[in-house]
């Protein structure tokens, strides 16, 4: 089987030495991180079952559906190559001799591929989604359903499954890494394999790109139409959680895959050969982006937020108000843009449904950042 005439391509060492080293992991490193990935993913799910049915605000439940269609690609995701790897160590089969048609390591290959792609392709079709809501709110209402939302979950996967399908065609290619417990793409200096790495590398990197991007300019938004010198206030309490949740879930995706990626780009761009243990950790680390994706839903909710502190106002920009230079920074900062409205993008039917009543608005004092505007 060392002879690369007689191995199959999967096997054949062309990138960096392959070792079959059983004793490199342990089952219990393995089995533990698949558990608590999996329980988190699963009660995360079934939080978001409960607030799909109670929720009454078209915009959540449009942003509930992208967070479960990302619970379900985690959970999958860990379910999938968790077991393979726990077998692994189990029975500490060498699949060169077990798996001699490479089936194994194309489909672990492709799985590993698939998800990891889908969690950053749904960040960045999140942040675009939060972006058309909150800049465009009109065009948003008038075109986005529930069936249309699930379809563009849908067409995540599907871009995912074709790009993770282009090393079965010629276009790249798996090999099994060391211990023996995986395989994933081959970065080496053949064409195919150079070029498929780094489209996987950029596809990932533009993905965290375009979040981090749509989602500053959604939350500077966001912060002029709540701290703004609007009259009509319209209710953004929905919109504010949604977004602390979105950058939770952007930051843990960039902090867990930008090193793998970067590392995977310049890996093929030096077209030099690297240590597996780098590739070991930065695979590990990326890893954690499942487990800690569920724990952003089930934490930062405004129920769960309110039990912690009863006393805040969760209900409000009362982040201003216990942070009086913030409050004048953030009104000093809106300032200039209070010419351009946001509330004039916004049908007078759907504005009029979010203004709160006279009465509910004089029982309540105003907010602070509406009192330094008018003033």
């Amino acid at each position: 089987m060392t002879d690369s005439n007689n191995t199959r391509s999967c096997y054949a060492n062309t990138s960096t030495p392959y070792y079959y080293a059983p004793e490199m992991g342990t089952i219990y490193f393995s089995a533990t991180f698949s558990a608590l990935g999996l329980t988190s993913n699963l009660v995360a799910f079934i939080v978001l079952i409960k607030s799909f049915k109670q929720t009454q605000n078209r915009s959540q439940s449009f942003f509930l559906i992208f967070l479960g269609g990302l619970v379900v690609t985690d959970f999958m995701g860990l379910l999938v190559t968790g077991s393979f790897v726990i077998s692994f160590y189990i029975t500490r089969v060498d699949w060169r001799q077990s798996d001699t048609t490479c089936h194994f390591c194309n489909f672990m290959g492709m799985s590993m591929v698939f998800y990891g792609l889908c969690p950053l392709l749904l960040g960045a079709t999140m942040a675009i989604e939060r972006f058309i809501g909150i800049n465009h709110p009109f065009a948003r209402s008038s075109r986005m359903s529930k069936s249309r939302t699930t379809s563009m979950v849908l067409m995540v996967w599907f871009i995912a499954g074709s790009i993770s399908f282009l090393p079965l065609t010629g276009f790249g290619s798996y090999h099994i890494q060391t211990p023996g417990s995986w395989c994933f793409i081959n970065i080496s200096s053949k064409r195919s394999d150079w070029a498929f790495s780094l489209l996987f590398s950029f596809v990932g990197l533009i993905s965290i790109t375009a979040s981090f991007l749509l989602n500053t300019v959604s939350v500077v938004t966001l912060i002029k139409v709540c701290c703004g010198a609007e009259r009509r206030q319209r209710r953004r309490d929905h919109e504010v959680e949604m977004m602390v949740q979105l950058i939770l879930i952007m930051t843990i995706a960039t902090v867990c895959w930008c090193p793998l990626l970067v590392f995977i780009a310049q890996t093929a761009l030096a077209g030099t050969g690297f240590n597996v243990r780098y590739l070991l950790l930065w695979i590990r680390f990326a890893t954690c982006n499942q487990i800690l994706d569920p724990w952003v839903y089930i934490l930062f909710r405004r129920s769960v937020l309110k039990k912690v502190n009863p006393r805040m106002d969760w209900s409000r920009s009362s982040v201003t108000s216990l942070y009086p230079s913030l409050r004048d920074n953030v009104h000093r900062f809106t300032r200039s843009s209070l010419g351009s409205n946001l509330g004039s993008d916004v049908p007078e039917d759907i504005e009029k449904s979010n203004v709160m009543p006279p009465s509910a608005t004089a029982l309540s004092p105003p907010s602070p950042c509406l009192v330094g505007s008018e003033s």
